[in-house]
Order: structure tokens, then C-alpha cells, then sequence
């Protein structure tokens, strides 16, 4: 995909027909070798990096006109600070392994037309200084570009969304992680909405069952009439959809049972979003043998005069919490019975929205993404108070 964007992009490819060296780093265009003066007036070379904003693989007009500098506080010829860039100096960590030092403000009156022109601006500004002292100190090096991997990792297309605010070294905790999401219901769908917009290795999805009609208004997005009528496997079925973005997916078309648990290999941490019984016991107590981390999601409804009441419900199971003598058992694993509400597949999408986001919070908690004060595994939100009530604090 890198070398793709630079091919698709005159603004791209002009920079390096230029010669300058740049690249593309996760959702960053990266500038290297960018000499400047330091305050002892040493010419040294530093890194230019600005957030990209992407259509697709098309680069639009860039949407800040701050860029990020890896390197001293750059200086005039005389070694004083070039004041008029100052923005913030903090330490910036990106994640892909791109720090910067510094934050840089310089606005043309009509903006930056492309990222050649903004890239350029801030080589000139950086750069010239340098080039007063060593008359050969240029950004333009022409360097010979090391082999580069055709490829946007997990992802089909460049993930701009964490870099461009900042959070790319946090959204790296999540990655390599080989998820499961057992159970593809009304919340198990919007778990796998959310989880496929990080860079797990793998979301391996499990259910038997087909996608009909009733599943159709409790789940995210919108499938057509013709969708509907072919009656596809919900796992082929999503995978069609989050392929499109994620290169992870793993169909299963199976119920997991104690006849092949050999299919939960490998996973790192599960969703749980399926009904009560052996079957949930058998996939409780392997995950736990593998030493997986699993959080098991559920809620009980029911229908009143004044309409429908519940609880909607996240516990969560960690080789941590499970060593912990007399330990209570949440994760129930005998069905509620016929007169339970849910069951009957009731359509309550904003509830399995809910439940599932309050698993994803949860997990992303557990991997340091989220803060996470008060450390609870069990936790209960009750619709008609709209009480959140958090259990089993370490």
C-alpha cells in the first residue's frame, strides 16, 4: 500500500522525484534526513512527520497545518531558535516507532494545497538555516529507498483514524492479539463491528447458524433484500462485510463443543455471546486451561406495563482472577429457562450495542488502552435506573 500511495499520487510521488527521502508510517508521511542548525550551530539531521488524510489510497488537502519534528528545536545560522514555528514541545510517541520532539505552526494565508507543498514549506524552513552554514546540507538526498513492504499490515487500507489524534501508540497494544467471538447474535455482531477496526492478528468467528430476517434489525448495518433471501452462514455472511477492511477474519461455520475444542488453538482472548449450558462450560474451561483471557456478556429482559426492564451484564475471566482462591463465579452456565424474555430474540439493538460496547471498553481496559481505576470484572448496567454497579474490584 505504500509504494501504491506514492504511485496513485502526484503530490506524493513529486516529493520523491524531488529527492527527498519520505515514507509512509502507519497513518503518518514521514520526511527523514532533514538538516537543521542546533543551538550550538551543528548542522544535524532530523525527521519531519504530518498526519495524512486519506480517501481510499487518494490523498486530500491536509487537514492541519502543524507538522511534528523529530529532532533539536531547529535554529537560525546564528544558533537562535527560528521562534516563528514554535507550537509545543512535549514528547510525542506515535507508535510504528515515530517520536517526535516538537510541534511546529506555520500557516500559509490560503493553507497547504497538497503534501508536497506543506512538506516542502517545512523542509525550506527547517532546512535553510543549515544550508548557510554547509552549502550542502539539503533535505533533497536522493537516497536510495531500502525495499518496502507492499502492505498496511492486518489492515486492507491505511488505519488513519488513531494517528491523526495521537493515539497510535496506544491503539498498538491491541495487536497481534488472535481474538474469538463465540456467538454472532445481536451482540456478538457489534463486538465483531468494533473489534475489526483494530489491528488484532485474527478475529476467529463462531456460529452454526443462519442470517435471516429477525437477525437483520438487531445487528449493524443494513443488509439488502437479496442478502437476505440467499439465507448465508452469519459467519460468511460478516466475514463478507470486515473483510472488506480487516485480512484477519476467520470463518467457523460451527457450534463449539466438547467434541472440538481443539478449534479455540491459539486464541489469546475470547467474547463470549451465547446462551447458557455445557457448552459454554466446555468453552469456559478450555479458554481457561489455555491460559486466554475471555469476557462473557449477557443480559435478562423482561416485559412489563411500563415496558420492557432488564440488566444487561459484562463479566470478565483472566488467568489473574481465576488463581484467586474462593473466587465467586459470575459467568452463569444454566440457561434462564422459557420465561426468559431474551431468549425469544426480542429486537432490542441500542441493548446488544450496548452490552457489546461495554465488552469492548472492558478488554481494551485489560490491554492499556483505556485507564482503567477501578480494575472491576463484573459490572451490571440496569435499564430502568440507569445505574452502572461495578463488582470484584481487586
Amino acid at each position: 500500500m505504500s509504494r501504491a500511495l506514492f504511485s496513485h499520487n502526484a503530490d506524493l510521488a513529486q516529493l520523491r522525484e524531488d529527492g527527498y527521502f519520505v515514507q509512509i508510517v502507519g497513518g503518518f508521511l514521514v520526511m527523514r534526513e532533514v538538516p537543521y542548525v542546533s543551538a550550538d550551530r551543528t548542522v544535524r539531521r532530523g525527521t519531519l512527520i504530518s498526519s495524512l488524510t486519506l480517501a481510499g489510497d487518494q490523498t486530500r488537502p491536509p487537514d492541519t497545518h502543524v507538522i511534528h519534528f523529530d529532532g533539536e528545536f531547529p535554529c537560525n545560522a546564528d544558533g537562535t531558535q527560528i521562534a516563528a514555528i514554535a507550537n509545543q514541545t512535549y514528547h510525542f510517541d506515535f507508535g510504528n516507532g515515530l517520536t517526535a520532539k516538537h510541534a511546529f505552526s506555520s500557516k500559509p494565508a490560503e493553507g497547504y494545497r497538497d503534501y508536497h507543498h506543506k512538506m516542502t514549506t517545512y523542509a525550506s524552513i527547517v532546512a535553510g538555516p543549515a544550508a548557510v552554514i554547509d552549502e550542502k546540507a539539503t533535505a533533497r538526498t536522493y537516497r536510495a529507498l531500502d525495499h518496502e513492504e507492499d502492505s498496511t499490515g492486518v489492515f486492507n487500507y491505511v488505519e488513519t483514524a488513531s494517528d491523526r489524534v495521537g493515539i497510535g501508540a496506544l491503539t498498538a497494544r491491541l495487536a497481534g492479539l488472535r481474538i474469538a467471538i463465540i456467538g454472532l447474535g445481536g451482540s456478538g455482531s457489534y463486538i465483531l463491528d468494533m473489534v475489526a477496526k483494530t489491528p488484532v492478528a485474527e478475529i476467529r468467528l463462531f456460529d452454526p447458524d443462519e442470517f435471516l430476517q429477525h437477525n437483520a434489525f438487531r445487528a449493524p448495518g443494513a443488509p439488502s433484500l437479496d442478502e437476505l433471501r440467499e439465507a448465508p452462514l452469519k459467519v460468511d455472511y460478516y466475514k463478507s462485510i470486515y473483510a472488506r477492511m480487516h485480512r484477519g477474519i476467520v470463518a467457523v461455520p460451527q457450534a463449539v463443543t466438547n467434541a472440538n475444542l481443539d478449534l479455540l488453538e491459539g486464541i489469546d482472548f475470547a467474547f463470549l455471546s451465547l446462551d447458557a449450558g455445557d457448552a459454554k462450560a466446555a468453552i469456559v474451561g478450555s479458554l481457561s486451561r489455555q491460559g486466554a483471557t475471555l469476557i462473557d456478556i449477557g443480559m435478562g429482559l423482561e416485559l412489563g406495563n411500563s415496558g420492557i426492564a432488564g440488566i444487561l451484564r459484562v463479566t470478565t475471566s483472566t488467568p489473574e482472577t481465576r488463581a484467586v482462591p474462593n473466587a465467586p463465579q459470575r459467568i452463569p452456565l444454566a440457561g434462564g429457562g422459557a420465561g426468559d424474555l431474551y431468549a425469544s430474540n426480542i429486537q432490542v439493538a441500542d441493548l446488544n450495542a450496548l452490552n457489546a460496547i461495554l465488552a469492548v471498553i472492558k478488554w481494551k481496559k485489560l490491554c492499556g488502552f483505556y485507564c482503567d481505576l477501578e480494575g472491576e470484572h463484573h459490572s451490571t448496567y440496569t435499564l430502568d435506573g440507569n445505574m452502572l454497579l461495578n463488582l470484584d474490584q481487586p
